[in-house]
């Protein structure tokens, strides 16, 4: 029998005090209602987030809402790193970036912009965390992960919280899942609202979390697995998913990056991938709901439409 310890659970409440303490760094991202091929949709517009992804709102509410540090070590695929640097350096600490050697120059060039210290290790995001948690434990610095920390799932259920407050009609939120940080803060975000959680068929860490009633270790390979490449969801989302469910859905990488191409053409919208994974399960029918709102999460990519 395991003796591991049971990971700290945020609730609702917790969102809401995040969304008071992170309010004066972060923006409030707009909404936008359409019309595509006759049915309505709406688009949270996250990508428009300091930092250019949600990932800010996660790291601010872990760096204010836990204790006190002037150093912080983390590992990212990008963008949660992103967001740790900054909000280490609106917060005066000093923060360290372990990210995988095959990190997008469209992450890596603002990440080094904010000062933090930049150490790439390995092929893939799990590499990457491996060594930092190795070198923050050796060092006696604090470890801040990039989805299995109660503080920074709260951080990104203030997305939600948004939506529900931006856009009552709406009756579903559509979010992409790497290791359920924002579907897990949504879902307590969102008011009763359903959450759907969309994941590339080749990284299914949550789909392989509910179906083996724990987290695994799953393969990643995806055009979006730079942003959504995590190969185990994590402990705090899989019980937060456990006791509130999501609706799943898988998506394909052609339809992820038809589901790009669209975003430009319909809004001049140029997103990372992983940001078209819930545009992608809408153009394919796998959203239920008559009214979603579709979580765009980032836009640090170098994506260029196709000509």
């Amino acid at each position: 029998m395991s003796t591991t310890t049971a990971p700290a659970v945020p609730t609702a409440t917790d969102v809401r005090a995040a969304a008071e303490r992170i309010s004066p760094h972060t923006r409030r991202t707009p909404v936008m209602r359409a019309e595509i091929d006759g049915r309505t949709l709406t688009l949270k517009l996250e990508q428009l987030q300091r930092t250019g992804a949600f990932k800010l709102r996660g790291a601010l509410n872990a760096l204010m809402g836990g204790e006190p540090t002037d150093r912080v070590i983390t590992a990212s695929g990008g963008n949660h790193g992103l967001g740790v640097a900054t909000a280490a350096k609106i917060l005066g600490v000093r923060a360290t970036v372990y990210v995988p050697e095959t990190v997008p120059e469209a992450k890596a060039v603002p990440l080094a912009a904010t000062g933090a210290e930049i150490v790439r290790v390995g092929e893939h995001y799990a590499v990457a965390a491996e060594a930092a948690r190795h070198q923050a434990e050796s060092e006696g610095i604090r470890y801040l992960h990039a989805f299995d920390d109660a503080l920074v799932v709260a951080g990104q259920g203030t997305v939600g919280l948004e939506v529900a407050a931006d856009a009552p009609e709406c009756d579903t939120i559509v979010v992409a899942v790497g290791g359920g940080g924002l579907a897990a803060g949504v879902r307590l975000g969102a008011d009763g609202r359903r959450v759907v959680a969309v994941e590339p068929e080749g990284c299914q860490s949550m789909h392989a979390a509910m179906a083996a009633g724990h987290p695994v270790t799953t393969p990643v390979e995806s055009v979006a697995s730079s942003a959504l490449g995590a190969a185990t969801l994590g402990r705090v989302p899989f019980e937060v998913l456990r006791a509130h469910p999501v609706t799943p859905a898988l998506v394909s990488d052609a339809e992820i990056i038809s589901a790009q191409t669209r975003l430009w053409q319909e809004f001049r919208i140029a997103t990372e991938p992983a940001a078209a994974v819930p545009f992608a399960a809408w153009l394919a029918g796998r959203v239920p709901g008559e009214n979603p709102c579709l979580v765009v999460c980032g836009a640090n990519a170098d994506w260029r439409p196709v000509d």
